[in-house]
């Protein structure tokens, strides 16, 4: 019996221990069947993505980097670039499109004494012709004359590009036998289109302002005097904090490049005489391009600029050039080397036109505005 009871005992013992033990490696097995399957997936998804890292890295630079978006919207592959970037880089570009869409103005003022070449010069700038309808008042009407102011609005588009330009005349200006007072007419018309807009701005509606203000002056000097006229001061004191003052010698081909130096030399002498302020180019920065930087300095390098006008075009060493013939010879208007009319206009136009903006708006416009509130500012909540 006790023996029956031992063997019963071992047998429930072994039976027991049996399943214990099976049961733990059957647990473990299901386990690590498990463990596989998971580590398998997590491998694949890995692997998953390594691959399409792969993909994003055989992608063409221009495509992943922000500065070059692939459309001028700046849309960018959602799947590269979404978890770097926020897509702030498109700002400029956002910018750009409601400016060209929007267009530019831009008001230019021509003053000087007749027959100085202002006309000739303007069209030669913008090509194209504003005085197609101009009358040539004789002697007899000249000395009579009262300096008047005539505006000249052109639509210009480029490259889908809107600039409305206005050129602002002044006839009659140093005409009269006592120009005293002649600079009155171009001061009262600066200051009235400054009124102008600054009640606009005070105004009920500010959405759609007209800006008239007058962005830059070129003031002509003749090149037969010896430096600045009393007229020349004059006009230059009462409007130099009032609007960009750009001094242009013209009828430069009357001169060789010597009397040329000179006078310029002498030129600015007096401007820094007589304290007048004239247009300052701003300094480049670092990050500008070399040949920004160096027109730039030629720009600097040639104010105040010695310009020639034409719109006769001459054939020229196989080229087609506005020129003026001369017995002597042929004088290019765009040479450098024979005026600096490809150095006014690359001021005027190509790279610093938003300079005279910016500067007639935060700087004279503001000091303007300044002016009006210290005399009577309550005016300014009627």
């Amino acid at each position: 019996m006790d023996q029956h009871i031992e063997e019963l005992s071992i047998a429930l013992n072994d039976s027991g221990t049996e399943s214990l033990l099976k049961d733990p490696d059957t647990s473990l097995c299901d386990s690590t069947e498990a463990e596989d399957k998971d580590e398998s997936i997590r491998s694949s998804h890995i692997f998953g993505s390594s691959s399409s890292l792969a993909e994003d890295k055989t992608l063409p630079a221009v495509d992943k980097s922000p500065l070059n978006p692939k459309s001028p919207g700046g849309s960018f592959d959602p799947h590269g670039l979404s978890e770097k970037y926020v897509g702030i880089v498109t700002l400029p570009n956002q910018v750009q499109q409601k400016a060209v869409k929007k267009g530019f103005v831009f008001n230019l003022m021509v003053v000087g004494e007749s027959g100085l070449g202002k006309s000739t010069l303007v069209n030669s700038l913008f090509l194209t012709n504003l005085y197609m309808d101009r009358y040539m008042p004789d002697v007899s009407e000249k000395i009579a004359r009262t300096v008047s102011i005539t505006k000249s609005t052109l639509d210009i588009v480029e490259e889908g590009v809107n600039l409305r330009l206005t050129v602002i005349d002044t006839p009659g200006f140093g005409d009269a036998l006592n120009n005293h007072e002649s600079w009155k007419a171009a001061v009262h018309y600066v200051d009235q289109e400054m009124e102008k807009y600054r009640r606009n701005e005070i105004g009920m509606n500010r959405k759609d302002i007209t800006d008239n203000r007058v962005h830059c002056c070129l003031y002509f000097i003749s090149p037969h005097g010896h430096g600045l006229k009393q007229i020349d001061v004059n006009f230059m004191k009462a409007l130099d904090q009032k609007v960009n003052i750009v001094p242009v010698l013209a009828k430069a081909d009357s001169l060789t490049p010597k009397e040329t130096c000179n006078i310029k030399a002498k030129l600015l002498t007096e401007i820094d005489k007589f304290r007048i302020r004239v247009f300052q180019v701003p300094e480049c920065d670092p990050d500008n391009e070399d040949l920004f930087k160096q027109q730039t300095l030629e720009i600097k390098r040639s104010m105040p600029f010695a310009v020639i006008g034409s719109n006769t075009v001459v054939e020229r060493n196989g080229r087609r050039v506005r020129a003026r013939v001369y017995p002597w010879g042929t004088v290019e208007v765009e040479n450098p080397s024979h005026s600096d009319f490809v150095h006014l206009r690359n001021m005027l136009i190509r790279t610093h036109m938003q300079d005279l903006i910016h500067t007639t708006h935060h700087v004279l416009y503001e000091n303007y505005r300044i002016n009006c509130l210290c005399r009577n500012p309550i005016l300014e909540n009627v």
